[in-house]
Parts: C-alpha cells; structure tokens; sequence
C-alpha cells in the first residue's frame, strides 16, 4: 500500500516536472527557431543526395518548426531524465537507491552514445540502402516534413532503447528481475532484440538491422553483468548485518 501511494505521489511530481520541462522545451525552441534552416541543411546533406520537396504550401515551415521541437527536446533529454529520477526519489531511496547521480549521468550518457551512434553510422547506411531502389525511371519525391520525422524518430529510438542496461541494475535494484532470470532466458532475450532491430531500424537488411541488434545485445550482457554485480553486493550487505 505505501509503495502504491509513493508511486501515485511520484506520478504527481512528474506531472508538474513535465510541465516545466514542456517550459524548457519552448525556450529552447524559440531559441533554436533561428538556426532550424541550418540544422535541417546539416540533416540534409550529412545523409541525403536527393532534392527535398514539399507537397503544401506550409510544409517547409512546419519541417522547420519540427526540426527545432525535436532540436529542442534533444537539448532537453538531461532535464527530462533528472525530473523523472526526481519525481520517484523517495521511491528509489526507499528501496536501496542510495544516490540519483550516477543513474542521472548515465542515462545522459548512454541515450546520446545511442543517439550519435544512429545518426553517424546505422541512419547514413539505411538511406543509402533505401535510396539504392531508385533507378533512371524511378526516382523519389521525398517529403521535408516525412524526411525530419523519419531521423528524429530513429535517432531518439536508438537513444532509448541504449538505455538497457541501466534499465536491468533499477530493475535488479528493485528487486525485480534477476541474474539467473535473464542469463536462462538470454535466447528469449535475442529474439526479443531481433525483433526490436527489425522495427527501429530504417530498413530491414540483416546488415543494418546487425549495426542495432549487435550493440543492442552487448548491452544486455553488460546489464546481465551489472544485476550480477548488484546481487553480489546485496549478498554482502546481508551477510554483514546479520
């Protein structure tokens, strides 16, 4: 019952957090708005060798103000985390969560290791694969709008889903899941991140969707060393107090 309320108290707090953070985002955003022309020019020619189109009379300024919501809301992801870890504090520190910290700096970090890896090596090889099809008689018309949607939606996917290991230790914090759990499940756990490649990635080769499921289950392992790690030192923390 005391979790329940810590929870429900939790998602009170986060509400308001998000309302700050929304305030940040639209700071942020008028901010960046000048500079979205070179943001979406960067986009552009870091992964693309086709003329963009538009297909309405307001699509290039609405791409732009996509460019600068999701430009801003990648600036924003350290305050986004810290709310959230905020929001649950007592919750976390009730169940043996001893400092926000270090789970703070590393969700940072691996969302924008994630983040960078898509846009620098997984997002240029799909486009080049997907741009590959055209031919002398089939050539793309591709939308602005469409185009900056397809990367932001990846590029944070990829953030996201590196978050795996630091989800398995809060997991194992919480005595939620366990080492021996995850290591006999660990051939559910590579079908499960097969099937992830597949959706995330942004085309269905074996080549790119190796470039995601291949870092994807080194972080499975690397969470699997990391619950092991937390239920050994539970064990100390157990035996000493008795």
């Amino acid at each position: 019952m005391l979790a329940r309320q810590e929870l429900f108290q939790g998602l009170t707090h986060l509400r308001k957090a998000l309302l700050q953070t929304a305030g940040m985002v639209i700071g942020l955003g008028i901010l960046i708005f000048p500079f979205s022309k070179s943001l979406l020019r960067h986009i552009y020619e870091a992964n693309l060798r086709v003329d963009l189109v538009a297909f309405s009379i307001p699509e290039a300024f609405f791409s732009l103000l996509k460019v600068t919501l999701y430009a801003s809301l990648f600036l924003s992801i350290p305050l986004l985390f810290y709310q959230l870890l905020r929001s649950f504090s007592s919750f976390l520190k009730a169940r043996g969560v001893t400092s926000l910290f270090p789970i703070l700096f590393t969700a940072v970090f691996l969302f924008y290791l994630g983040a960078f890896f898509c846009y620098f090596v997984t997002l240029p090889y799909g486009i080049n694969f997907l741009m590959g099809y055209q031919s002398a008689h089939l050539r793309p018309l591709i939308s602005v709008g469409k185009y900056v949607s397809f990367c932001f939606v990846f590029i944070f996917g990829f953030g996201l889903t590196f978050e795996l290991p630091l989800i398995l230790a809060l997991m194992s914090t919480l005595k939620i899941v366990k080492a021996a759990f995850l290591t006999r499940n660990r051939r559910y756990a590579i079908l499960l991140i097969a099937i992830l490649s597949a959706v995330i990635t942004p085309t269905p080769d074996f080549f790119n969707m190796t470039l995601m499921g291949g870092p994807l289950y080194i972080l499975f392992e690397v969470g699997v060393i990391l619950v092991k790690i937390i239920e050994r030192k539970r064990l100390r923390t157990e035996a000493s107090s008795q």
